[in-house]
């Protein structure tokens, strides 16, 4: 009897476990129904999964770092598939380099719009942002355009380059002779006096596309410099500047390197450009990644013999190239593809110096380029007053132009800035070009002060520049997160390391920290020169000019 009591007992508890594992299955099955409910009405994980997101790159960008998981003997990228993880998503917070009280004088009334939103978008609507430039007379534009010229392979007079059988597929048609411009012959003429192109082109986005797709039917070295560099030609006669990846993300450039014979580098021309917007210097021609099958369009396609002599295939069975310059053009330092898809940045030309002449400057804080010499400015600190007195820095924003560029650098960390141009038609009273950037960020863990000399020995910066570097150290439009957001939008993202972001932000400090000091030695008028107030009057001016014509 006592045996059948604990039988039925056993077989009732294994029932009332069956019953509760039963309940609990169904309890699950009813939270998984009603979960996809409540997701879809916070609309949280649709902007997070976005392909537009600075960090989730689709399914072009994502075959792209797959096509690119090269060697590190070949200089290509080795571990950029995995960057990708290690970065942080743009909202998320780190230390702030400066407080948002120091820039609450300037524009306390703006509040900022970033929170849950783009830092970059919120930027660029800052009133800083939006300084209108005087306004463009025909004197100040590059070009002269005639309105009612189209442009057609006829009057091109081009026929080299294509044939018009796939100049039909690739020239835009249009209500307007406007319209028939290819988009970088846009891009020249509207090139003027004060920018290289204005603020939030569309154009300028078109270009950046353009560069990293079109079809590449021409590929030949360029003439002169130091390391390899190629011009690549496109079916509606742009040209874009080619500058092979020769370092991987996560190197540094060894302590032991002299300056002048760095490697350079395709992102630090990415990133240059990123940088130079994100200032609004608007200073760099576009320039866009782009992944190149080096057999199909630059072997097979140059009509470069000095070129073509140097491809080989390498032992691990990769097509490998290493050309014709004055640094690391040897088998040694060859470039090689996996098995032929290489890395590069494509820079958009400026209009050919034969239609728009360019002058090149010597810079007065050139360094002496020799591994023990030393230039005047580093062992004169009163360099700054001879310089003052020397044309053209004695009278315009030459000086001031000249130290922006000197921001920019340092926040880069090149040091190889030995000349910059103008365009000639402008005279002194014009923009500088920030050319040929390929040498900064290299170093991420060291800031070479001596790069804001300029800074330093004048103490005299734009008050327009110096508000902007205020924003950017503030936590609503911190320069690493803007400039995080800016370079995710290129095809071969992530294009820079967190270490050189985080440089970023430290290096910022330091300029603000160099003007701090110079406002304790100098008065504030001195040091921040309106360049505001006077672009208040240039305008005001122009109108007059404009109604006297008239």
């Amino acid at each position: 009897m006592l045996r059948q009591l604990q039988t039925l007992f056993q077989r009732k508890f294994k029932i009332l476990l069956f019953l509760l594992f039963l309940l609990a299955l169904l309890m699950h099955m009813a939270l998984d129904l009603a979960l996809p409910t409540i997701h879809s009405s916070c609309g949280c994980a649709q902007k997070s999964a976005s392909p537009s997101g600075p960090f989730l790159p689709g399914p072009r960008k994502m075959s792209l770092r797959i096509l690119q998981d090269f060697s590190g003997s070949n200089g290509s990228l080795e571990k950029g598939s995995h960057l990708l993880e290690a970065r942080p998503v743009v909202g998320t917070r780190s230390k702030t380099v400066h407080g948002d009280q120091d820039f609450k004088p300037q524009w306390g009334g703006v509040k900022p719009v970033w929170a849950g939103g783009s830092k970059l978008a919120a930027l660029f609507k800052h009133p800083l942002y939006r300084i209108p430039i005087p306004e463009v007379l025909e004197k100040d534009k590059l070009f002269t355009v005639n309105p009612k010229e189209k442009f057609t392979l006829r009057d091109s007079g081009s026929d080299e380059w294509v044939s018009s059988s796939k100049a039909e597929m690739v020239l835009p048609t249009g209500k307007t002779p406007y319209d028939t411009y290819p988009t970088w012959l846009k891009f020249h003429i509207s090139i003027n006096r004060y920018e290289l192109y204005p603020h939030q082109d569309p154009i300028t986005h078109t270009l950046l596309e353009e560069l990293a797709t079109q079809k590449i039917i021409g590929s030949v070295q360029k003439p002169g410099g130091t390391q390899l560099k190629l011009i690549m030609t496109f079916p509606n006669y742009g040209q874009a500047l080619f500058k092979p990846m020769k370092q991987t993300r996560d190197q540094e450039t060894p302590a032991d390197f002299f300056y002048f014979s760095d490697f350079e580098r395709h992102n630090a021309e990415i990133s240059a450009f990123h940088l130079d917007r994100i200032l609004d210097f608007r200073r760099i021609p576009p320039v866009s990644g782009r992944l190149v099958n080096i057999s199909n369009e630059v072997r097979d396609i140059t009509t470069d013999k000095k070129l073509a002599k140097t491809f080989f295939i390498s032992p691990a069975g990769n097509v490998c190239f290493y050309g014709e310059c004055s640094y690391y053009c040897s088998t040694e330092h060859a470039l090689c593809g996996k098995p032929d898809q290489l890395e590069g940045s494509m820079a958009a030309l400026l209009p050919d110096k034969s239609l728009a002449k360019r002058h090149s400057w010597r810079s007065p804080w050139r360094r002496s380029y020799h591994k023990s010499k030393k230039a005047e400015w580093e062992l004169n600190q009163n360099y700054c007053t001879q310089v003052r007195e020397t044309p053209p820095y004695d009278r315009g924003s030459r000086l001031l132009d000249l130290i922006d560029m000197t921001v920019l650098d340092f926040l880069m960390g090149n040091m190889d800035r030995h000349h910059y141009e103008t365009f000639e038609k402008f005279g002194n009273d014009t923009f500088l070009l920030h050319l040929d950037n390929g040498r900064g960020f290299g170093r991420h863990s060291h800031d070479e002060m001596s790069i804001l000399a300029p800074l330093q020995q004048c103490c005299s910066i734009k008050k327009s520049t110096y508000l902007r570097l205020q924003l950017l150290a503030t936590e609503a439009y911190r320069l690493s997160d803007v400039m995080r957001e800016s370079l995710a939008s290129d095809r071969l993202s992530p294009i820079l390391s967190e270490p050189h972001l985080e440089a970023l932000d430290r290096r910022l400090q330091k300029v603000l920290d160099t003007v701090r000091e110079c406002m304790v030695k100098e008065s504030h008028k001195e040091v921040l020169v309106d360049d505001m107030g006077n672009r208040k009057h240039r305008i005001q001016r122009h109108k007059e000019e404009r109604r006297a014509q008239v």
